[in-house]
C-alpha cells in the first residue's frame, strides 16, 4: 500500500506541478477550478490504493504535540546550534523587525521532558494570539509558554517572556477544532520597537470581508517542508499565498471546515508547515498588516502535497480578542 501511494501521489504531484506552469497566469477561477479537480483526483488515488480518507484529511491539531510540535523542537534547536557551529559560511539570519508582531511559542508540555513549538502573533503590548490547540491539544496540555518576541531564531535571542496564564476560546473543542484560538497574558506589556510591535485586528469594514482571492503572507519558525530543517534563508520564514473560499476547501476538510475558517491555496505545493500552528495570516490594508486568520490546521498528507490550509478567521473571533485587549 504504500508504494502504491507514494507512486500515485508522486505521479499527481509531477503532472501538478507541470501544469502549475500552464495556470499560473490565468485568472484566479481557472486554476481554482484545477485544483478543485486535483483534490478529487488525490482523494481517488486514495480509494484506490485502499487508504483511509478520514486518516489522510485527519484534524492535524489533535494530538499535535506528541506528534508534530515536541519532534520539531528538538529538530529546530538542533539545527539552530549546528547554524551556529557553521555560521560563517552559512550566511545570516533575516532582518528581525521584518514581522515585529511574530511571536514564537516554546511550551512546557505536561508529562514530557521536551518542549513543543507552536507560533503566535502580537496583539497588544501585553497578549499574544495563538491557536488554542498549542496549549491544550485534545490529549496533551501545556502548562507554561516561553514566548520569543523581536528574534529571528526560536531558541536564542530576542526578548523571552514566560508565561502560564493562557485562556483558550471557552468553546474549543480538539476533536471538531472549532473556536482554535487562544490568548495568551504576558507578565508585564513590553516595550514596542521597531523589532516589536502589535499587528492590527480586522476592524470597521474589514469585518465583513472574506478575503477570497486575496493575496495573504504566512509567518511562522517551523520548517520549510516535510523533510528539511532549519536553513540559512529560514530564519522569519514567510510564504505568499492566495485566500480561497470555503467551498473549495470543504472538498479537503469535509465536516471539519467551519464558517469560522478561513482557507489559503497550496497552488504550487506551498502553504503552513509543521511548526506553523498558532501563527499568523496577514494581508495588507493601507500598507499596513491586518491579521487575518491563526493557523490551525491541514492535511496529513503534508505541507508540500498542493492541498490548502485552514486557519481560524479573525474576523470571527475579534470579539473574543477584544474582550482580552481590554483586561
Amino acid at each position: 500500500m504504500d508504494i502504491c501511494y507514494r507512486f500515485l501521489i508522486l505521479t499527481i504531484s509531477q503532472i501538478y506541478l507541470i501544469l502549475q506552469i500552464v495556470f499560473e497566469n490565468i485568472y484566479y477561477n481557472s486554476w481554482l477550478i484545477f485544483e478543485m479537480k486535483f483534490i478529487i483526483f488525490l482523494g481517488l488515488t486514495n480509494l484506490v490504493c485502499g487508504i483511509n480518507l478520514s486518516e489522510t484529511f485527519r484534524n492535524s491539531a489533535f494530538g499535535y504535540h506528541a506528534r508534530v510540535g515536541i519532534p520539531l523542537a528538538e529538530r529546530i534547536q538542533r539545527d539552530e546550534n549546528n547554524y551556529f557551529n557553521s555560521r560563517i559560511v552559512g550566511g545570516v539570519p533575516a532582518v528581525a523587525g521584518q514581522y515585529p508582531f511574530k511571536a514564537g511559542l516554546i511550551g512546557d508540555i505536561i508529562g514530557f521532558d521536551g518542549v513543543s513549538v507552536c507560533g503566535g502573533s502580537l496583539i497588544h503590548p501585553s497578549k499574544v494570539a495563538t491557536a488554542a490547540h498549542c496549549w491544550n491539544d485534545g490529549e496533551n496540555q501545556a502548562w507554561r509558554f516561553t514566548v520569543v518576541l523581536g528574534s529571528s531564531l526560536l531558541f536564542s535571542g530576542g526578548t523571552r517572556l514566560a508565561s502560564s496564564v493562557v485562556v483558550a476560546h471557552p468553546d474549543w473543542n480538539p476533536n471538531s477544532v472549532q473556536n482554535d484560538v487562544a490568548v495568551i497574558y504576558l507578565t508585564y506589556e513590553v516595550e514596542t520597537s521597531s523589532i516589536i510591535t502589535p499587528i492590527a485586528l480586522p476592524s470597521g469594514p474589514e469585518l465583513f470581508e472574506n478575503f477570497k482571492g486575496e493575496a495573504a503572507i504566512a509567518i511562522g519558525f517551523g520548517i520549510t517542508s516535510n523533510d528539511n530543517g532549519i536553513s540559512s534563508n529560514q530564519f522569519l520564514s514567510h510564504v505568499r499565498l492566495t485566500v480561497i473560499s470555503n467551498n473549495i476547501c470543504n472538498l479537503v476538510f469535509p465536516f471539519i471546515l467551519q464558517a469560522s475558517n478561513i482557507c489559503t491555496s497550496g497552488f504550487g505545493f506551498i502553504g503552513t508547515c509543521g511548526g506553523d500552528s498558532g501563527g499568523p495570516l496577514i494581508t495588507y490594508r493601507n500598507n499596513e498588516p491586518i491579521l487575518i486568520g491563526i493557523a490551525s490546521f491541514g492535511s496529513a498528507l503534508g505541507c508540500e502535497i498542493g492541498l490548502p490550509s485552514a486557519y481560524s478567521r479573525a474576523t470571527s473571533y475579534v470579539d473574543f480578542f477584544n474582550q482580552h485587549l481590554k483586561q
